[in-house]
Formats: C-alpha cells, structure tokens, sequence
C-alpha cells in the first residue's frame, strides 16, 4: 500500500492559533521551558533507575521504558509546535508530516498499552506479593515491553497509512499545530465514515479497554491494601500506587475525550488544547509525580547528587 496518491498536496498550513495571535507567544514561551524540563526530568528518572542497584526491579524497568516513551512522544510534535508559534511559516512538507505522524502514533499506543502492564505489575506486586518474582521475571518483563512497542508500530502503520489514502481535493490547511490522525481525517475530502468507524474501533481496543483494565486493577488492588496490617506498609503501597494512577488519569482523560468521537464532531480548537495536555503537559508532569510521590526514587536521586558533589 503506498502513501503518496494523486491529490495529496506538498505541504500541509498549520493553522495553529491564528483565530487567537495572542495565545502564540505565551504558549512559545510556556513550551520553550516545559519541553527541556521533560527531556531533563526524564533522562534523570533514566539514570537514576539504571545506576542505583536498589531500582533494578520490575516496576523501575518500566517507569524506564515510560521516560523513554515520554522523551520520544514530547520529541516528535514539540519542535514542530516551537516551529509554528514562533514563525511566521507555519507549514510542514507531505512527507514531514507523514513521519511525524506515524512516530507521534507509535509513541502515543504504546504509551497507552505501557501504562496497562504497569497497573498489572502493580497489582502483581500487591495482590500476589509472594509469586511477584515468579510472574514478572526478566523474561516476561522484556516480553510485556516488546509487545507494548509491536503494538505500537503495527497501530500507527495501519492507522496512518489508511488515513494517508484519503483523498485531499487540494486542500491543505490543518487547524492544528501537528499532524494528528483525527484532524487529517477531518480535513480530507470524500467517504470518510469508514475511516472514522475504524478509528472508534481501534481506539476502544487501545484507549478504552486498556483504561478499564487499570481501573478493575486498582480496585483489586485498593482492597489488597485495606488488608494490609501495617500503616508503614499501607502508606508505600499507597504512595506507589497513587503516583501511577495519577499518570493514568492525566493520560487517558484527554486521550480518550479526543479520539473516541467521530473525527467530524470534533470542535474547533479542541484537538489543539489535548494534544498539548496529552503531548507535552503529561510527559512534563510524570517525573516529577514519580519522584515526588516515592521515597525509593528520592532516595536514589539524593544519592545520586551526593556522589556527584562528593566525587567534586
């Protein structure tokens, strides 16, 4: 299946924000802080998992393989975004667009199929503590992340391949600051209704099953620690727990207001607001929530910038 037909047009126009000039320049500013703030929260969450022996477990291999994802996501959609509220130019080549598409899809699946095998790793570790080394061994711990990636890819492949053969009429202006899926169905012109059911349907199985999945895990496991005697052990579960659960709700709220509805009710300046909450305000947050909210990464990290000091 090829992705270039006859109508496409060589560039797409970024409307951005040009119904509201007066957003652009706080939103340039607001991103030229967040976007480093992601990458260097991140990186650290990275090293501070990798480098502290107390962390090589289950649960840090996939806040690890999160921060990935994360600097990955913001990567792919927050350089265009500078691009576009900071230049008069706001356009981006058919192939630019394409790439940038199918790299922002993979990242924002598999971050939403990552955050459903950290619920269950949780629920593992708190549900059945004592077959939580059997369960989630090295093995399936690699096996759960290669699927999480697969699944990924093979979304973005299809998804963005069948919404590259829409027909354009030579239309080319994107009220939006990235290429998304649902705003270039939105834009093309013709039959659509095929392309929004298959949007719907794949992102029930992406977006609305996985977050189910989480919310009966977090009810088992919000049961697992009313048993549990200990107020120290129920405060650490609690604290563990509440941090990913809050990444999840940051998540999945915009991510599923935005892609289960029709791509043609989608209103103006919605996509806009999401993809900034989703893409950039979420990856900014998650290492700073994960941080704040466990003492075994506080721990590290001020270990971390102890031996750095003292090694000076």
């Amino acid at each position: 299946m090829t992705l270039i037909n006859e109508s496409h047009p060589e560039e797409f126009i970024l409307l951005g924000f040009a119904d509201r000039p007066w957003l652009e320049l706080p939103l340039f500013i607001t991103l030229l802080i967040t976007y480093p703030t992601a990458l260097v929260g991140n990186i650290i969450i990275i090293l501070v998992s990798k480098l502290d022996p107390r962390l090589h477990s289950p649960m840090y291999f996939f806040l690890t393989t999160l921060s990935c994802l994360d600097i990955c996501y913001t990567t792919s959609i927050v350089p265009q975004m500078l691009f576009c509220l900071g230049s008069s130019t706001k356009t981006i080549s058919y192939t630019g667009c394409v790439i940038q598409l199918y790299f922002y899809s993979i990242m924002g699946c598999a971050e939403s199929l990552l955050l459903a095998v950290m619920s269950f790793d949780r629920y593992v570790a708190i549900c059945r503590p004592l077959h939580y080394t059997v369960i989630m061994n090295q093995c399936i711990c690699i096996l759960l992340v290669s699927i999480v990636w697969l699944g990924g890819m093979a979304y973005a492949f299809s998804e963005v391949t069948v919404t590259f053969q829409l027909p354009w009429c030579g239309v080319n202006n994107l009220d939006h600051l990235v290429c998304e899926i649902p705003v270039m169905i939105k834009t093309a012109c013709g039959e659509k209704k095929a392309n929004e059911l298959a949007l719907s349907v794949v992102c029930i199985f992406l977006l609305a099953v996985p977050f189910c999945l989480i919310l009966a895990s977090y009810a088992s496991i919000g049961h697992a620690v009313l048993k549990i005697q200990s107020s120290a052990g129920r405060k650490k579960a609690f604290g563990t727990c509440s941090s990913h659960l809050i990444v999840v709700l940051l998540f999945y709220g915009p991510a599923i207001s935005m892609y289960l509805q029709p791509p043609s009710s989608i209103t103006r300046g919605q996509p806009k607001f999401m993809t900034l909450f989703y893409g950039v305000v979420t990856p900014t947050l998650n290492p700073f929530i994960y941080t704040l909210r466990n003492k075994d990464v506080k721990g590290a990290l001020g270990n971390l910038v102890r031996s750095i000091f003292s090694s000076k």
